[in-house]
C-alpha cells in the first residue's frame, strides 16, 4: 500500500472517538456471531440522548450555565441503568460510549437492565455543597420532565464525582415532583442505607474487581502462560486511583495476600517494591493532603508514570484513556485489570495483547457496582431488607443441628463451649453477607462464561465478553419478536 493511501487511514484511527472505540470493539466481536446485520446495527445504536443546559446562580452572585447529559443506549430490557458523573470533560460522545458499555456490562453479568449513563460537565471540587445540591436537583427535575428517570424507566447511580449524598438529593427531588409513591425508592441506587440503600454497595465495584482478578488467577494454565503462579497471593500490584473503586480493589487484594507496590493519585504516585500498607498511605494522605512523601516510598511526580512500574497486576481505576499507544510499550504488568471505564485505548489494547498480556476488560471487571445496584433495586421494589425473612430461622436451625449432634453422639457440650461453637458456625446471613455472596457468584460465573468463549473462538477476553453480551442482547430482541 502506498504512503498516500495509508496516511488517511492512520489519521482516521487517531481521531476515533470513545464511542467509536466501543463500536470498534463491538464490530470485532460481532464478526464471531451469526446475527443479521440489521439486528447488530440496532444493538450498537444509542437509542436516546438528552442534552440540557440550565443556569446556576453561584454564591458570589455570578451565573454559570451548566451543561448536562443523559444517554439511554438500549431499551431491550427496562429500566435502563447507569451512573451519573460530575467531571469537567463530560461530553455527549462520552456518555453515549459509557451507556453502550453499560448495556454490554449488564448483559455479561446477567443483570436485566438496558444501558444508560449521565454526566454533568463540572469539576465538583469547584462548587460548594449548596451549589452541588442545586445542580443535582435541577438535573433530576429535567430528567423527570423528559421521562428519563423512574423505577421502570431509567435508574441512575453514583459514578466519578458523585456518591450517596447526590443519590439522596435525586431521590428527594423525584419524590417531590413525581407521583410514584409506592416504588419511588427504586428510582435511583447507591443511596444511603437509611434511605433505601443496600449494605455492601459502597465497596461493591472495588470488591467486584477483586473477585474478577481472583477468579482469573485461579486458572493455573492461564497463569502459567504469563509466567505466574496460581492465585493472587504474593503477586505485586500497582493501583491507579484511590477513589471508591481503586481503594477497595487495593484493600481486598491486600487482604487476599497480594503486595501493593505502587499507588497513584492526582497529585503523584509512590512506589516501594517491598510493599506499601494501604491504610497507612490513606491516613498519611488524610493528614498531609497527599500520598507523596510517604515514609519508605519513592515519589513519582508524574502519576501517569506509575502505570509503567514493574508489577504482576496493574489496576487502572481512575478515568478512561490512560493507557495509550504511546505508553503501552512501557507497561510491564502481565495482567491489566480494568477497574475504570475504558482505561485502555484500542491501539494500546493491540500492543498489549501482542506481548501476551492478559487484559481483564472493564465491560466485565467493574460490573460489581451495577450488580449490587440491581440488588438494591430489588430490595426497594420488594420493600424488605435482604435476609430479614431468613436470618433468625437460619440461626435457630443451626442450633437445632448442634443439639441433634449432642443427642446422637451421647456427648453434651459444656454450656460455654456450646455457645462458642454456636457463635462460630450458627449464624444467619446478614444483608451484607447475602449481597457479597451474590456479587461473588455473579463475577465468578460471568468470568467462566467469557473464558469459555475466549477459548472457543481463540480471542482475547474483551472480545469474548462482547460476544457474550451481543448474543444475550440479540436473544432479548428476538424474544420480543422484533427480529426473526
Amino acid at each position: 500500500m502506498s504512503q498516500e493511501t495509508a496516511a488517511p487511514e492512520a489519521d482516521s484511527k487517531k481521531k476515533l472517538t470513545f464511542f467509536g472505540e466501543v463500536n470498534q470493539m463491538f464490530d470485532k466481536a460481532a464478526a464471531y456471531t451469526s446475527h443479521p446485520e440489521g439486528l447488530l446495527l440496532q444493538i450498537k445504536a444509542c437509542n436516546s440522548v438528552y442534552r440540557m443546559e440550565y443556569p446556576l446562580q453561584r454564591e458570589d452572585g455570578s451565573i454559570d450555565v451548566i451543561q448536562a447529559y443523559r444517554a439511554e443506549h438500549s431499551q431491550h430490557k427496562l429500566p435502563t441503568k447507569g451512573g451519573i458523573r460530575y467531571e469537567s470533560h463530560v461530553n455527549e460522545d462520552e456518555v453515549m460510549a459509557l451507556s453502550a458499555l453499560m448495556t454490554y456490562k449488564c448483559a455479561v453479568v446477567d443483570v436485566p437492565f438496558g444501558g444508560a449513563k449521565g454526566g454533568i460537565k463540572i469539576d465538583h471540587r469547584d462548587y460548594s455543597e449548596t451549589e452541588l445540591e442545586r445542580i443535582t436537583r435541577r438535573y433530576t427535575f429535567e430528567l423527570t420532565r423528559k421521562n428519563f428517570i423512574g423505577p421502570g424507566i431509567d435508574v441512575p447511580a453514583p459514578d466519578y464525582g458523585t456518591g450517596p449524598r447526590e443519590m439522596a438529593w435525586i431521590l428527594d427531588t423525584y419524590n417531590s415532583v413525581g407521583n410514584d409513591t409506592l416504588n419511588a425508592l427504586a428510582c435511583v441506587t447507591g443511596k444511603p442505607v437509611g434511605q433505601g440503600g443496600v449494605r455492601g454497595r459502597t465497596e461493591a465495584t472495588g470488591l467486584g474487581v477483586f473477585y474478577g482478578i481472583r477468579e482469573a488467577c485461579r486458572f493455573a494454565d492461564d497463569m502459567e502462560e504469563l509466567g505466574l503462579s496460581e492465585g493472587v497471593e504474593g503477586k505485586s500490584v500497582v493501583v491507579q486511583g484511590l477513589g471508591n473503586v481503586g481503594y477497595f480493589a487495593a484493600k481486598f487484594l491486600e487482604e487476599g495476600g497480594a503486595k501493593i507496590v505502587g499507588l497513584a493519585e492526582i497529585e503523584g504516585a509512590i512506589h516501594n517494591p517491598d510493599g506499601l500498607n494501604l491504610e497507612d498511605v490513606v491516613n498519611h494522605r488524610k493528614s498531609t493532603g497527599s500520598i507523596l512523601h510517604y515514609p519508605g516510598a519513592t515519589n513519582i511526580e508524574n502519576s501517569a508514570e506509575a502505570l509503567e512500574l514493574p508489577c504482576d497486576i496493574l489496576v487502572p481505576a481512575a478515568l478512561g484513556g490512560v493507557i495509550t499507544g504511546e505508553n503501552a510499550p512501557r507497561i510491564k504488568a502481565k495482567i491489566i485489570a480494568e477497574g475504570a471505564n475504558g482505561p485502555v485505548t484500542s491501539e494500546a489494547d493491540s500492543l498489549l495483547l501482542d506481548r501476551n498480556a492478559l487484559i481483564i476488560p472493564d465491560v466485565y471487571l467493574n460490573a460489581g457496582g451495577v450488580t449490587v445496584s440491581y440488588f438494591e433495586w430489588l430490595r426497594n421494589l420488594s420493600h424488605v431488607r435482604h435476609g430479614r425473612m431468613s436470618k433468625r430461622f437460619e440461626e435457630r436451625n443451626a442450633e437445632r443441628i448442634l443439639r441433634a449432634v449432642e443427642k446422637l453422639s451421647g456427648n453434651s457440650f459444656k454450656e460455654d463451649r456450646f455457645d462458642k461453637v454456636l457463635s462460630e458456625i450458627a449464624f444467619g446471613a446478614s444483608e451484607e453477607d447475602l449481597v457479597n455472596s451474590g456479587l461473588e457468584e455473579t463475577m465468578a460465573y460471568a468470568y467462566r462464561e467469557i473464558r469459555e468463549l475466549r477459548h472457543k473462538h481463540d480471542v482475547d477476553l474483551r472480545t469474548a465478553a462482547f460476544i457474550s453480551a451481543i448474543n444475550k442482547v440479540a436473544t432479548s430482541y428476538k424474544q420480543m419478536g422484533i427480529f426473526p
